[in-house]
């Protein structure tokens, strides 16, 4: 059996992580392989997500971005504290920064984003999908991280057309559904690309 280690990063809420972890840890998958969830790591001493993980019993980094004058000092110290872990992949569950080539080139990360890729990248997606009078639709997209924001290789996406849902409201909780049917089927499906021993 060949155990596949996945990191996560947060900054806020943490719901896509704990749904994540309980629909996959410890799950096996038919290429004799075993999920296990190894750690995770918020820049936000305040999120509510550290609290998830100390139910789930997940080890938790805490080094906020407001300590390091760069980006990249920050996701040095980021890639110092990741490293000994050996993630086969790093999960973005809402990580509220924009990470730089130093970190998407150092690990395997995939993100979640809340629209229909290429579709409104970047923040509010949300709003700016179902503001969009050109568009019956948003979705979610699920995508490898890259050099280019919102702009890796897409694992699986699935729109969400806008008819049903009279208020923004109720659109993005039929978002935020969609969100936690879909990643952990886009992460099963990456890891059936992950090589190991």
């Amino acid at each position: 059996m060949r155990e596949i280690r996945i990191f996560a990063l947060f900054s806020g809420n943490g719901s896509n992580l704990e749904h994540l972890v309980r629909s996959l840890h410890l799950q096996h998958l038919e290429e004799q392989k075993q999920i296990r969830f190894i750690g995770a790591l918020s820049n936000n001493a305040q999120a509510f997500g550290i609290t998830r993980c100390r139910s789930l019993k997940l080890p938790c980094e805490i080094l906020p971005h407001t300590h390091f004058s760069t980006r990249e000092e920050h996701e040095k110290a980021m890639i110092a504290r990741i490293k000994p872990y050996a993630p086969h992949l790093v999960l973005l569950c809402g990580f509220m920064r924009i990470l730089t080539p130093l970190f998407v080139n150092t690990f395997r990360c995939i993100n979640i984003h809340p629209s229909f890729l290429p579709y409104h990248k970047g923040a509010h997606a949300i709003y700016k999908s179902y503001a969009d009078i050109n568009s019956a639709f948003g979705g979610v997209s699920v995508h490898y991280a890259n050099e280019e924001l919102d702009g890796g290789e897409i694992i699986l996406q699935e729109k969400l057309y806008k008819a049903p849902y009279p208020t923004l409201e109720d659109f993005e909780e039929a978002i935020h559904a969609l969100e936690y049917r879909l990643y952990p089927l886009a992460v099963q499906q990456a890891i059936k690309e992950i090589q190991c021993n």
